[in-house]
C-alpha cells in the first residue's frame, strides 16, 4: 500500500503524471492507496477514484506549507514544483524562492518528520544544471556550471537531495528532464518554449514565432517519456544508483531545420509557413549556454527509455491532443 504526493500537480506533467497514476494503480510495485496533490492552484480531483484524494493550493515555500504536505508520511513524493527558465531569469527572487527555498523547506520537513520515515523522493531537475565550455557529449559526472539562475537553482537542489540521501533523512532520486517538446496548451514563460511552439501553433493553424537559427541543436523528450521517466524513478532500487543521486534522462538531440523538416512530412509543407523567424538576442543567449546531447549511459543501465524518434514525439502529441492533420 502507498500513500503518493504529487507537488506541481496542477502543470502539465503533474496533470499527466497523475493520469498515470490513476491508470496505473499502483507505484513501485506497490497499489496507490491515497494520493495527495498539491499546486499554487488546486489541482483538478482525479474523476471515479474509491481511493482518498487530497488537494490543496499551497506555496510550499511558504511557512509550515510543507509540513502540512507530508503530515500523513508519503511513502512516495513527486516534486515537479517550479518556475520555469525564463521567469526564474527575470524574476531572481522569485525563482529562488520557488526553485530553492521552496524545495529546502520540503527536504526540512522530511527530515524533522521524525521516527523511521523516509520517503522515495523523486525530484524533477534539468539539464540546464550544465552551462559552457562544453563538450560535444555531456556525462553526468561533467562539472555543474550553469549559466542561468534556474540551472543554479536545480543544480544545488540536486545536491541537496543528494545529501539528505546520505544523511539517510530520505530516499532521493533527481532526474534531469531534457526539454518537453510537444507541450499541449499555451505558451508559457520557458526560454525553451518556442521548441514546442515551433509544432503545436502551426498544427493548431496559428503563427508560431522562431527566435533563434535553424541550426540550433537541442535535447528533448515527449512528456509520455517524461511521465515514464518519473514512474521509473519511484522503483529504481537506490543502492543500484550510487552515490550521486543525479541522472541524465536519455533524449533525442534534434535541430531546429529537423523538427521544422518533421512537422513537414507529418503535417504538410503548407504548416511550416506558419513559423516565423524573429531573432531574440536574449533568449540565444540563454540557448547558447545550454547543452545539446548526452551521454545518459547511467540512465538507460539503470532500465529508463527514451523516445524512439522525433517524429514519434510529433505523432504522440497529435494522438493525444486529438489534432486534426
Amino acid at each position: 500500500m502507498s500513500h503518493v504526493l504529487v507537488l506541481g500537480a496542477a502543470g502539465m506533467i503533474g496533470r499527466k503524471l497523475v493520469e498515470r497514476l490513476v491508470e496505473d494503480g499502483k507505484v513501485a510495485g506497490h497499489e496507490i492507496t491515497r494520493l495527495t496533490l498539491a499546486d499554487v492552484v488546486e489541482p483538478t480531483h482525479p474523476p471515479g477514484l474509491a481511493l482518498p484524494v487530497d488537494t490543496h493550493a499551497a506555496d510550499i515555500s511558504a511557512p509550515g506549507e510543507a509540513e502540512r504536505l507530508v503530515a500523513h508520511a508519503p511513502d512516495v513524493i513527486f516534486h515537479l514544483a517550479a518556475i520555469v527558465s525564463g521567469e526564474a531569469e527575470t524574476d531572481f527572487d522569485k525563482g529562488y524562492r520557488i526553485n530553492l527555498d521552496a524545495t529546502r523547506a520540503l527536504l526540512e520537513a522530511i527530515r524533522n518528520f521524525g521516527g523511521d520515515y523516509h520517503p522515495r523522493l523523486v525530484f524533477a531537475s534539468s539539464i540546464a544544471v550544465f552551462g559552457a565550455p562544453l563538450p560535444e557529449r555531456i556525462a553526468d559526472t561533467f562539472q555543474r556550471t550553469p549559466l542561468t539562475s534556474y540551472g543554479t537553482q536545480k543544480a544545488i537542489s540536486e545536491l541537496l537531495v543528494n545529501d539528505y540521501t546520505r544523511k539517510g533523512f530520505l530516499d532521493g532520486v533527481s532526474i534531469r528532464l531534457p526539454t518537453i517538446v510537444v507541450r499541449p496548451g499555451k505558451p508559457n514563460k520557458a526560454a525553451s518554449g518556442f521548441f514546442s511552439g515551433i509544432i503545436r501553433e502551426p498544427l493548431n493553424g496559428e503563427e508560431a514565432v522562431l527566435p533563434v537559427g535553424t541550426d540550433v541543436v537541442h535535447w528533448m523528450a515527449s512528456p509520455r517519456a517524461a511521465v515514464g521517466f518519473l514512474m521509473h524513478a519511484a522503483e529504481l532500487d537506490g543502492e543500484s544508483i550510487g552515490h550521486d543521486r543525479a541522472l541524465t534522462m536519455p533524449g533525442l538531440a534534434v535541430t531546429i531545420a529537423e523538427e521544422i523538416a518533421t512537422l513537414a512530412k507529418v503535417a504538410g509543407p503548407a504548416k511550416t509557413n506558419l513559423i516565423r523567424q524573429e531573432p531574440d538576442a536574449a533568449i540565444a543567449k540563454i540557448i547558447a549556454g545550454w547543452p545539446r546531447s548526452f551521454d545518459a549511459g547511467r540512465a538507460l543501465s539503470l532500465g529508463f527509455k527514451a523516445d524512439a524518434s522525433f517524429e514519434e514525439i510529433v505523432r504522440l502529441y497529435i494522438e493525444e491532443e486529438n489534432i486534426e492533420v
